[in-house]
């Protein structure tokens, strides 16, 4: 393999590699964050599943002028590799290293601070309202998955973003394939039509027609765009984010540099908010990570040729003694309950789900809901003890 990541300066090096060149480059990033990351720990599940698509917002998108947005920060790495931070990429959460989220003060392309989630969305319709306001011209991007759309922010973000109705692009990323399995070639033709600047005009223009028919047009223009819409729903499946004011594309193939970059550069002059529904492969390219994407998700130093973790002297982790403790305390007492906030095997409570599945509950990324839901089970009778961790300032 050749060593082409080493003269990637910033996201304008990657505008001058042709396709195949930019399918190397994605298998160097992916080696180099695997072999980082078994050194110092880190997220790499997550980072391994969007080094593609990673690599086409930069080739289609002006950064630092447009806005790119990472929610849950830890899918960001393959973007700081492009983006001018190869040589200390190796110091990845060492003191005084670069760190394993988007972070203003490092780079001017880390637009929005971010760790631990649902943010994007919400940030991004700011900044993008700020750009309208200010008169400006740039693209804003939330990229926003790995579990974070189960959050109420998330909800909140798009509703508005849909009733502003200003260009906003916001990338799903369904490395779950939690909305859909399947990414099938009538999908992608279909959305290769609706992104099209021929059926954009049509549409325009048909619309125009339509309500300047005296009396009837604007009932006539009403029933044109039920159809539409009824076919879109048969055809695709974000009906949902089509009823809450968004131009739905996808699903497409999160691997496919080439798709995604006809894709973004089709949308990237879109006149209102768009939602692009990506496919990834979480751990994708490292065999024991897409085994056991949980276990990769967030993990220490690790063996490279077997996957295993690397000694550590014998000594707990705070989140084994932590859960360990729970977990004999729930056996004395049946009132103890643990809550998580998506975050089961991190918080040590990976035993205390399988030993009492019962009294173990996984709300998703949704701190707020889990501590209230937590009161809730407080007020009658249970001991709900709500597991959240944060992240020490010199590894931020």
């Amino acid at each position: 393999m050749s060593d082409m990541l080493k003269d990637i300066k910033g996201p304008d090096d990657i505008k001058k590699l042709d396709l195949p060149a930019l399918i190397e480059l994605s298998g160097e990033i992916r080696e180099r964050i695997i072999e980082t990351v078994s050194c110092t720990g880190g997220h790499l599940a997550s980072s391994l599943g969007v080094i593609e698509l990673t690599i086409a917002l930069h080739y289609v998108l002006d950064s630092p002028v447009d806005k790119i947005i990472w929610d849950v920060g830890h899918q960001s790495y393959s973007h700081k590799l492009i983006t001018g931070r190869e040589e200390r990429f190796s110091t990845l959460r060492q003191y005084r290293g670069i760190s394993g989220f988007p972070k203003r003060t490092e780079s001017p392309h880390d637009h929005f601070g971010t760790g631990h989630s649902s943010t994007s969305i919400s940030a991004a319709l700011g900044m993008a309202e700020a750009r309208e306001l200010k008169g400006e011209d740039f693209n804003v991007v939330a990229v926003i998955g790995d579990g974070a759309m189960t959050s109420g922010l998330a909800f909140e973000g798009l509703n508005n973003a849909g009733h502003l109705g200003i260009p906003l692009i916001v990338v799903l990323n369904d490395n779950e394939m939690s909305i859909s399995r399947n990414v099938g070639a009538l999908s992608s033709y279909f959305n290769r039509i609706l992104t099209g600047e021929l059926y954009q005009r049509f549409k325009k223009d048909t619309k125009a027609f339509l309500e300047g028919i005296p009396k009837v047009g604007d009932r006539m223009y009403r029933l044109a765009h039920k159809l539409e819409e009824t076919v879109k729903s048969l055809l695709l499946p974000g009906h949902i984010f089509e009823e809450l004011g968004f131009n739905y594309i996808g699903p497409i193939d999160g691997h496919n540099i080439e798709n995604m970059i006809e894709t973004f550069k089709r949308i990237r002059r879109a006149d209102g908010p768009v939602l692009v529904h990506v496919i990834t492969t979480k751990g994708k390219g490292y065999e024991f990570s897409e085994k056991n994407p949980s276990w990769f998700h967030g993990v220490g130093p690790f063996e490279l040729t077997t996957g295993s973790p690397k000694g550590t002297g014998g000594l707990a982790s705070y989140s084994d003694v932590f859960g360990n403790t729970l977990t004999e305390l729930a056996k004395k007492d049946e009132r103890v309950v643990a809550v998580v906030a998506a975050m089961t095997e991190g918080t040590g409570l990976g035993d205390f789900a399988r030993t009492f599945p019962d009294r173990f509950f996984d709300v998703g990324i949704a701190e707020p809901h889990a501590v209230t839901f937590a009161a809730g089970l407080a007020a009658n009778g249970f001991i709900p003890v709500v597991a959240v961790y944060s992240i020490p300032a010199e590894v931020l």
